[in-house]
């Protein structure tokens, strides 16, 4: 008997430290990433999934399918990376030589796997940045060589996952200018499902750069297995979900190889973007806070502080002001209670004076006839009345009927033989020239060079790349979709390096932006154009399955006007506020609303911003909505509720909460009611257990259209 248990003891031993020297485990809190050497010497991809806790067991695992496969191999289907070598062979077979694991700070630790090529001298490193207490995978991967001339990159993935279950369920983020971030689930099945883009600069205009991937059975808010992902990239992007003729899935992330077969020199590192990405088993409520939360601490600009709440002068203007016009908005913004004034597009171009969006990009010098103290006016009477003074530039744009055309045309994507083709009546500047790099800088340099008390750009781009032809690139045209991305960032970091304290606003025609790489370098985005509040009310939940509300910029505005002033700002008040509207259009209960609102906003406006999102009835069900934030303490929860369009003789169920302390006793009180009114709610005023309201729950909906509520629960 003892000889057998020192047998299985030593069989035991052997066998993990044979995982140990074969394995590779990349894990999260809830989150196990594993990979294995197989005997040929080629990486595979064993598990991810549910974190698994006893390491002995990865050795058990099938050894899966390749990690980072090639074409021309064996493989019949779509590769992560395709490359033609010096000799003409497009074929590459990548083994395992090592990896290392490396702490970067406090819960994060980076894994590189590095493979070769043993037939070409050609080097791929996949890299694995795991933040462990939020869940959060990042994966990129750097492609060198040293052949004797430049190789051709083909493809080159970011990441590629592998899974075998039963079902995959995809569900996408799609739509057009005022009319983003759609979600639509799907079921796939045999074949691949591409989610790309091909603009170039306003590149998620159709489709945003993010998903998620159920797996058996549709995940719902808090239910079921589910991948979220989305990459870090300003520019082409594509995701192909390819099932095999063995119900297995690849998922690949990346740039979209798209017109961009990338030349590589000897000894160059081509880095790919970041792909980010969690697995939840308690559905997409659970991935998006994960991803919430790992965004304020890690990657988007300013992500612990708070956000200036604004009075922009679009709606109440648009082209048509002057000084005196927006002096007076400055004083408005001031008895509003906001953060800042904003001014928006027409204030520059004085030989094409921006009248309209047909003149003037790209001449920004103040148009000496409607401001004829230029900025500095402006900017001296908002420091007056106390708020801030933010400014609408589009840098990386011009106009043909402009000064800087007729100057630089071959700083202009354009094709020299055709006719031009206009956007928006408008042409993009050629960033992967470094000279255009330098004006683009030298726009925001300038300006808070002359005027440095300015506190936020609103930096818009609201055309794709059209006329695709690069005169600096020349022979490289291929190229230009990802230099162009490249030249962004680079012009991005010098500002962020000599204007750290800078807030900009990242806008695209709406959300024709809407990536994490980009959030490194803006404090929040604009999601759309559209502002009626029940668009808003769909538009809003999409972009929060990704993003926090913190970056999610808000306005209440004119749109919709059946909607009250109530329900157009509750709207607003679940994301980053503003207004964009002209005050004196409204009567003085309705402005005594939105003083009121933004006076009640400020007081809960952590809780919003930096709370934990509970998506609790979705728009897409019904013609209710109620979602709701609690503060990580669990002590404050502010809840939102909306009637649409309700049916006649409905039946009203009560929504269960979450998020409370079960333990936790909680007074319930409607706010933000206009003058006079008095609540409906029948809970109003009553105290209940953490336990009853995420059980029973509170009767937040009515039969009333356009209806709004906003509830603050708060623990005694």
């Amino acid at each position: 008997m003892r000889l057998r248990i020192i047998l299985l003891l030593s069989l035991l031993t052997s066998f993990v430290r044979l995982s140990a020297e074969n394995v590779v485990s990349i894990a999260t809190k809830d989150i196990s990433l594993v990979y294995r050497v197989g005997t040929d010497g080629r990486f595979y991809q064993a598990y991810l999934g549910k974190r698994l806790t006893n390491e002995a067991d990865f050795f058990c695992l099938p050894q899966g399918a390749e990690c980072y496969l090639t074409h021309g191999m064996e493989d019949y289907y779509e590769p992560a990376l395709h490359v033609l070598h010096n000799d003409g062979n497009p074929s590459t077979l990548l083994k395992y030589v090592s990896h290392e694991v490396n702490p970067l700070e406090e819960g994060v630790t980076e894994t590189v796997i590095s493979l070769k090529d043993e037939q070409y001298p050609i080097e791929v490193k996949i890299h694995f940045v795991a933040y462990f207490e939020n869940d959060i995978i990042k994966e990129f991967t750097e492609i060198l060589h040293h052949e004797e001339h430049p190789i051709v990159l083909e493809k080159y993935a970011s990441s590629m996952l592998h899974f075998s279950k039963e079902k995959y369920y995809l569900t996408e983020f799609t739509g057009d200018w005022a009319h983003e971030a759609n979600m639509s689930e799907t079921l796939l099945t045999f074949g691949k499902k591409e989610v790309d883009s091909k603009l170039g600069a306003r590149a998620n205009m159709f489709a945003s750069p993010f998903f998620q991937l159920s797996f058996d059975f549709p995940s719902t808010e808090n239910t079921g297995e589910v991948l979220v992902g989305t990459l870090g990239w300003t520019g082409n992007f594509r995701f192909t979900f390819e099932v095999d003729h063995l119900n297995r899935l690849r998922v690949i992330s990346g740039i979209n190889p798209y017109a961009s077969q990338y030349l590589l020199p000897s000894g160059e590192v081509f880095r790919t973007p970041d792909f980010y990405f969690t697995y939840s088993t308690e559905g997409k409520g659970e991935a998006s806070r994960r991803f919430h939360d790992w965004a304020r601490l890690h990657q988007i600009k300013d992500g612990l502080d708070s956000r200036m709440t604004l009075l922009n002068n679009w709606e109440a203007t648009y082209f048509d002001f002057d000084e005196n016009k927006l002096l007076s908005l400055i004083k408005d913004a001031k008895s509003l209670g906001v953060d800042m004034f904003l001014l928006d597009d027409g204030w520059f171009g004085n030989k094409y004076p921006r009248q309209s969006d047909t003149q003037g990009l790209g001449d920004w010098q103040e148009n000496a006839k409607k401001l004829p103290n230029g900025l500095e006016r402006l900017v001296e009477e908002a420091k007056r009345q106390g708020v801030k003074f933010g400014v609408w530039i589009e840098p990386e744009m011009v106009s043909p009927k402009s000064e800087l055309y007729e100057k630089h045309k071959d700083w202009v994507i354009h094709l020299p033989n055709r006719d031009e083709y206009y956007f928006r009546n408008q042409l993009v500047l050629d960033l992967s020239n470094p000279e255009v790099q330098d004006y683009v800088f030298g726009v925001v340099d300038g300006l808070m060079a002359r005027y440095p008390n300015i506190a936020y750009f609103k930096w818009d781009c609201n055309s794709p790349i059209t006329n695709i032809y690069s005169m600096y690139l020349g022979d490289r045209q291929t190229h230009l979709y990802i230099d162009y991305v490249r030249g962004y960032y680079n012009v991005l970091d010098r500002i962020r390096v000599k204007y750290p304290d800078l807030s900009m606003m990242l806008c695209a025609g709406g959300g024709g932006r809407t990536d994490y790489e980009a959030l490194r370098y803006y404090t929040e985005f604009w999601p759309s154009d559209n502002t009626d509040p029940i668009e808003r009310l769909f538009i809003q939940w999409g972009y929060s399955q990704i993003f926090p509300s913190k970056v999610l910029c808000a306005h209440v505005t004119s749109w919709n006007k059946k909607a009250s002033i109530k329900f157009r700002t509750d709207v607003a008040m679940m994301g980053k506020l503003g207004f964009d509207i002209n005050l004196h259009e409204l009567s003085e209960e309705e402005r005594e609303y939105c003083v009121q609102a933004v006076r009640q906003y400020n007081e809960m406006k952590s809780v919003i911003l930096d709370g934990d999102l509970y998506r609790l009835v979705s728009p897409y069900t019904g013609p209710h909505t109620s979602s709701m934030y609690v503060s990580k303490s669990k002590k404050e929860a502010v809840v939102f509720s909306f009637d649409i369009h309700p049916r006649y003789g409905e039946r009203l169920l009560p929504v269960r909460l979450d998020g409370l302390d079960p333990n936790g006793l909680y007074e319930v009180e409607e706010i933000c009611l206009m003058k006079g009114a008095s609540s409906s709610l029948s809970e109003n005023g009553k105290v209940f257990s953490g336990n009853y309201l995420m059980t029973v729950g509170l009767h937040l909906f009515s039969s009333q259209e356009l209806f709004s509520r906003i509830v603050k629960v708060t623990a005694l």
